[in-house]
């Protein structure tokens, strides 16, 4: 009996490779399905054996021990990493969601958009997809060969479209999904744009400061004090332009390793629930975080039920795409209350996070059956507070950040100007002593 290798992803994502004895192909893809696993790769191990490239490659390898080198080329082609981005994803979506609906099959839909797509990462995957269709795969299977493009809201979508016989209207609300999830990232990204571009001039016009301005104003001091000592102010401002100036590659380690330590502390699990909790709760920026996290699980479930993914199934997907572990933690206790027969609210009222008005509308969509489109009404409604709080974010960090600016180079006028006081105060003072003197 023929034996076959495989590779195949879990529904993490993670890779798995093994063989399998078996009688055909056909067999040999049914057995790693029922193990739970999607299948990206599938050939029988004589046949891979008895390839040529594969005996060239052996060849090499031969030789290169004889010669005691081991070369491993590993080339990288510019967009070929495997990944996509979202823009060029919802354009697929979207254009295939129309071709299905004007009555093309799927496998030729995909050969159009694979003939007129420009990415090559994309167009690559595209022609991957046709084949294992081809191949007899469902749709959503061949997508799942494919975590790093196609996430699990995308494939279980998609399979619940096929399920149901509505691919073009489940492909349509995924790009519209899509599409509104890029615009909410858009105003966030705009709104951010002036505070980042304020700070960066800032970090410029105080490192010219402290590299070029105060040195100088040292040397000065130096000579017109005669040895005095300088304010105590001006004496920390100068030490921090020191640093800088003469201690640059110290400072910049030192930033290095504090940068390096938090990154640390948010990848453990405390550090990831302190630092995600603060995120919704800090002045300013902390209601934006809060509407877009609540906008983006209302979205995701509402279109999850309503494309006709079991419930269950659907808060495991939100609850590994919410992006924030405070939101994930209460969609998890949310499955866990729904799992032992429950209602939905009474776990969201419990973390805390989701508003009264949430709760409510929740509960009302429960009650009446029409849990989905309220859902979707939620995020409508959240959309348009995210513009809200945007608007009230920029409108307070424009003064802020001027007020910020203002602070630091004003101190640093200030630290430079005290040394000159105090010089004046003495030759004023002197200059009266001369005239008791004279008198």
């Amino acid at each position: 009996m023929p034996k076959y290798s495989y590779v195949a992803m879990d529904q993490k994502g993670k890779e798995t490779k093994g063989t399998l004895e078996v009688a055909s192909q056909n067999e040999a893809i049914g057995r790693v399905k029922e193990m739970g696993l999607f299948p990206t790769k599938i050939v029988e191990v004589d046949k891979v054996k008895d390839r040529p490239d594969k005996k060239a490659k052996a060849a090499g390898k031969t030789s290169g021990k004889k010669s005691g080198i081991n070369v491993n080329i590993n080339i990288k082609i510019p967009g070929l990493s495997g990944r996509v981005k979202s823009k060029v994803l919802t354009t697929f979506t979207r254009q295939l969601a129309t071709l299905i609906d004007a009555g093309l099959p799927l496998l030729r839909g995909l050969r159009v958009l694979e003939k007129q797509e420009r990415n090559a990462t994309l167009k690559s995957i595209i022609a991957e997809l046709a084949l294992a269709i081809e191949g007899g795969s469902t749709f959503s299977e061949a997508l799942a060969q494919h975590p790093k493009v196609f996430n699990r809201l995308f494939v279980n979508m998609v399979k619940a479209g096929e399920l149901g016989g509505v691919l073009e209207v489940v492909l349509t609300r995924l790009a519209e999904f899509m599409e509104k999830a890029q615009k909410i990232k858009g105003k966030v990204k705009a709104a951010m744009f002036y505070p980042v571009a304020v700070m960066i001039v800032a970090v410029a016009i105080v490192y010219i400061l402290m590299v070029n301005v105060i040195p100088k104003f040292k040397e000065v001091f130096t000579g017109m004090l005669e040895g005095a000592q300088l304010p105590k102010f001006t004496q920390f401002v100068m030490g921090i332009s020191d640093a800088i100036a003469n201690h640059i590659v110290v400072t910049g380690s030192v930033v290095a390793v504090v940068v390096i330590l938090f990154l640390i502390f948010v990848r453990t699990k405390f550090g990831r629930h302190a630092f995600d909790k603060f995120k919704l709760k800090m002045p300013v920026l902390g209601p934006v975080v809060s509407k877009v996290a609540i906008s983006r699980f209302t979205r995701t479930l509402g279109t999850l039920i309503s494309s006709g993914v079991p419930i269950l199934q659907a808060l495991t997907i939100v609850k590994e795409t919410a992006g924030n572990v405070i939101i994930s933690n209460a969609v998890g206790a949310v499955h866990e209350s729904v799992k032992e027969g429950e209602t939905i609210t009474a776990p969201l009222e419990a973390s805390a996070v989701f508003p009264p008005m949430v709760i409510s509308m929740v509960d009302v969509g429960e009650q009446t059956g029409a849990l989905p489109e309220m859902l979707l009404k939620i995020a409508d409604n959240y959309d348009e507070e995210v513009d809200n709080a945007v608007t009230a974010m920029t409108s307070l960090l424009e003064p802020i950040m001027i007020i910020f600016l203002g602070l630091i180079v004003g101190s640093i006028v200030i630290a430079m100007f005290l040394p000159l006081i105090e010089l004046m105060n003495r030759v004023g003072e002197s200059g009266g002593k001369g005239d008791k003197d004279k008198d």
